[in-house]
């Protein structure tokens, strides 16, 4: 039972490792990059084999027969042959054999194969199916079933020879030796072996597409510029290992030339009118043969003319009052078509501040009048030009008028708490004077309520009733209606406030909100002039 689980346990142990192996493998494959794998590889080396089974011995006296363990087979080699379809993925041809003490093991397998060809180190890992034939010293040989399971790690040397550093693989077979054992000793009758093996040795590669040389090609981003402008150079390469680093070297007939990786900048400042040329050596410094290309570009410096830019410059507004802001916009171009720049911002009052050709003045503090604003343009070869444009100042207009709050009544009946009552009148008639006194101004009673006040529309109540005292003829002054406006505010308070409005100003309705007097009607129940002077008794 003990032997049963151990095997059974080697042979999860072993496809466990296989599995990972494969899954790492493949996981990579894709990103190998060996420009020319060969076509066909050829194995030959030593191989060490434990078959990790047992086989027909002696009679064990009851009938039935000894098992007689196989002994790790130190002599042995092995062959293998594969062929590449795709740089990673072979079909592979097998042949191992191993003998000890009159004892051969040798197995004849084929199967798939996948290679990771990484930067000096091959892996791979095959599964692999066939057959496995045992030639006994004292028993008939026999054939049987058998796979094989595993991988290995080969060193190339050069294009044609590698070195298999190792190859470990995981080795099952079956054998059938019913002739020799009863069946009640089934494990023995049809033995299965859980081995191991392992190799070293030899690859001879065939075959494979030749290196592609290598290239490189330069251009620039301009093939004609003024001098003193800079020249980019940029060099490509083609057809070297992508997974290395390049070097480049830069080197031109004129200009300082600066290079950072495979992109230049020219400093063409002081240069002669002329054809130059700008070169670029590639290498990589892992590769010993094909790892290095040259490439050269042209470019033309001319001499400018030497023609000033032009400018103009204008203002918008051309007028504004005191702490007002200007837009100083201004035009500069070169009659040469040389790079132009506008600086030198000056304002003979304010401030002026500016980015580019555009400036922004600024008239705080500064007196009525007519402030000039001017900036220079200069080319990529000094030569400048200048140009102002004007703004004049104003004198601020004096404050628009502004409505003010004249007064307000309070509502303290908690039965009938939209009425306006005598001391409510007293000052509805004083807001009656003023406006009569200001024909021209108008008014606006803004109503207010408590949030505790469960009457439905009691600010406009408020405001409508103050509204009908002051218009229906019951104040010492009738007012035109069409001069008052009602709202209702968001103020908590038993209120109704009186806002003078003078001509020309306007109401800040912040807070307010105007009453629909279609949808609420004034509660015609002022008190009579009896119970007027009740309530001042009281």
């Amino acid at each position: 039972m003990s032997q049963r689980w151990g095997a059974r346990d080697g042979r999860r142990h072993w496809l466990g490792l296989f599995l990972t192996l494969s899954l790492i493998l493949c996981s990579n494959a894709a990103l190998s990059q060996q420009q020319d794998p060969p076509k066909a590889e050829l194995f030959a080396g030593y191989q060490w084999l434990n078959p990790g089974g047992n086989i027909p011995g002696g009679p064990d006296g009851a009938g039935g027969v000894l098992p007689f363990k196989l002994p790790s087979m130190e002599k042995g080699f092995g062959l293998a042959f594969g062929y590449n379809f795709h740089p990673n993925l072979a079909l592979e041809g097998d042949f191992g054999a191993n003998y000890k003490d009159g004892n051969d093991f040798s197995t004849y397998s084929i199967g798939p194969r996948v290679t990771y060809r990484g930067e000096g180190v091959n892996l791979f890992v095959h599964t692999l199916l066939g057959a496995n034939h045992l030639n006994l010293a004292n028993l008939p040989s026999r054939t049987g079933i058998g796979a094989i399971l595993g991988g290995g790690i080969d060193i190339p040397i050069i294009k044609q020879f590698s070195i298999r550093l190792i190859e470990a693989d995981y080795q099952w077979a079956r054998q059938n030796f019913a002739k020799e054992v009863p069946v009640s000793q089934p494990d023995l009758r049809r033995a299965s072996y859980s081995g191991v093996r392992l190799r070293s040795g030899v690859v001879f590669n065939f075959g494979g597409a030749p290196a592609v040389p290598v290239s490189a090609s330069c251009s620039v981003d301009h093939a004609e510029v003024m001098q003193g402008e800079p020249v980019t150079a940029t060099a490509s390469a083609s057809n070297f290992n992508p997974k290395h680093t390049l070097n480049y070297a830069w080197s031109g007939t004129g200009g300082t030339v600066t290079g950072k990786d495979n992109t230049a900048s020219i400093d063409t400042k002081g240069v002669a009118g002329g054809t130059y040329t700008v070169t670029a050596h590639v290498t990589d410094p892992k590769m010993k043969k094909n790892g290095d290309a040259t490439c050269s570009s042209n470019f033309t410096v001319k001499e400018p003319p030497k023609n000033p830019p032009t400018m103009s410059c204008s203002a918008s507004p051309t007028s504004l009052q005191t702490g007002g802001t200007a837009t100083i916009t201004c035009s500069c171009t070169s009659p040469d078509g040389v790079p132009v720049t506008v600086s030198g911002w000056t304002a003979s009052g304010g401030s002026v501040s500016g980015s580019g050709n555009v400036g922004t003045l600024n008239t705080t503090g500064a007196s009525p009048g007519v402030i000039t604003v001017s900036a220079t343009c200069s080319d990529s070869r000094g030569l400048t030009a200048n140009s102002s444009s004007q703004v004049t100042v104003e004198n601020p207009p004096p404050p628009p008028p502004k409505a003010s709050k004249l007064s307000q009544c309070d509502f303290p009946n908690e039965k009938k708490p939209w009425r306006v009552d005598n001391t409510c009148k007293a000052i509805l008639d004083d807001v009656a004077l003023r406006m009569q006194q200001e024909a021209d101004a108008k008014l606006v009673i803004v109503g207010n309520a408590e949030p505790t006040e469960k009457r439905k529309n009691l600010a406009a109540e408020r405001a409508l009733n103050s509204k009908a005292y002051l218009s229906g003829g019951e104040a010492k002054q009738a007012i035109d209606a069409t001069r008052i406006e009602t709202r209702t505010g968001n103020g908590a308070t038993k209120t109704a406030e009186y806002w003078v409005v003078p001509a020309g100003a306007t109401f800040d309705s912040a807070g307010t909100e105007a009453v629909d007097e279609t949808k609420v009607q004034p509660v015609p129940d002022h008190p009579k002039p009896a119970a007027k002077k009740k309530a001042k008794t009281q």
